[in-house]
């Protein structure tokens, strides 16, 4: 049988208190639960010996034997370990039991199933385990699920229809959701046990991108077309936005690339929908179309008098 050194699986001295061993025992167990690490065996193991040296350890009668047993077995392991370790006299009483608290049972069972899950080494030193029968009221798991929307209803506020098992809910997505908003629906995720609440279910919102607009937090930019007559000699253009188009002024002697602002223009604040981001116009210069003969021989005449132009 294998020896399991319960301090070293804490990482705490020996002559650790009960506080001490308590808070090692409580930062390991948030580290490697496998709610926080789904589908990773590993976490689950360590989990799994973390609960099971904080068992060992945090009962004093428990923790009396396990010290006295270490000793022993530290001292025949510096003897060079010569024959056999006499784990017999270690041995629980036959049909001893002992209770599990630390992790509720009903965790236990959701976690590992209807497998122990302590070692031989525990079952063997301490006694076999035994949950509690006495159904508790539980709250049930809460459950994500994906959806994905446009800027637009991003923009707006939306709702989607979700259908769970025979259950059909319209869920309403708030404006000014982005990719990664969280919407929780409460009670609509897994049933509870024993008459325990229900969990939430969670709508895990992705924006899908626009071919108009770039977001950035609730601001949002794009492109707008000025015509060379417009960006030399100033005028107005449309300029799209999600709430309808509106008129941009562009001052003479407009450079492309040169962007303008335009104030409240842009994506809803999510906590604060009446609140809004910004809309950043950038200037992309183009040739009027069309573009007849006379307007090229007009724009060549123009050039051909610029001072430093050559022929």
């Amino acid at each position: 049988m294998e020896f399991k050194d319960y301090y070293t699986v804490l990482g705490v001295a020996p002559d650790a208190d009960d506080q001490t061993i308590k808070k090692a025992y409580r930062t390991l167990a948030r580290q490697y639960h496998p709610d926080v690490n789904p589908g990773d065996k590993q976490a689950e193991e360590r989990f799994k010996e973390i609960n099971e040296a904080y068992q060992a350890l945090s009962d004093p009668e428990r923790r009396r034997k396990y010290n006295e047993l270490r000793e022993q077995y530290q001292r025949w392991q510096q003897r060079g370990g010569a024959g056999e370790f006499n784990w017999g006299q270690w041995q629980a009483t036959p049909g001893q039991q002992v209770y599990t608290y630390n992790v509720t049972p009903e965790d236990l069972e959701d976690l590992f199933g209807d497998a122990s899950p302590f070692s031989d080494f525990f079952g063997s030193i301490f006694g076999q385990t035994r949950r509690e029968q006495v159904a508790r009221p539980r709250r049930g798991r809460d459950a994500e699920l994906p959806v994905e929307i446009s800027l637009e209803e991003a923009f707006h506020g939306t709702t989607r229809s979700i259908q769970i098992g025979e259950r059909r809910i319209d869920a309403k997505i708030p404006p000014g959701a982005r990719t990664g908003t969280r919407v929780r629906l409460a009670g609509q995720g897994s049933p509870g046990s024993a008459g325990g609440p229900a969990g939430d279910l969670y709508l895990v919102v992705r924006v899908a991108p626009h071919p108009l607009f770039e977001r950035d937090g609730d601001d949002l930019t794009t492109v707008v077309p000025v015509d060379c007559y417009t960006a030399a000699t100033g005028g107005e253009v449309p300029v799209p936005t999600l709430d309808g188009t509106v008129r941009l002024k562009i001052p003479p002697r407009t450079q492309a690339d040169r962007i303008f602002r335009l104030k409240g223009k842009g994506m809803p604040h999510l906590e604060r929908p009446s609140e809004h981001g910004n809309l950043f116009a950038r200037v992309k210069l183009v040739l009027p179309e069309p573009l007849s003969d006379a307007e090229i021989a007009a724009l060549r005449k123009l050039a051909s008098e610029r001072p430093g132009r050559q022929a």
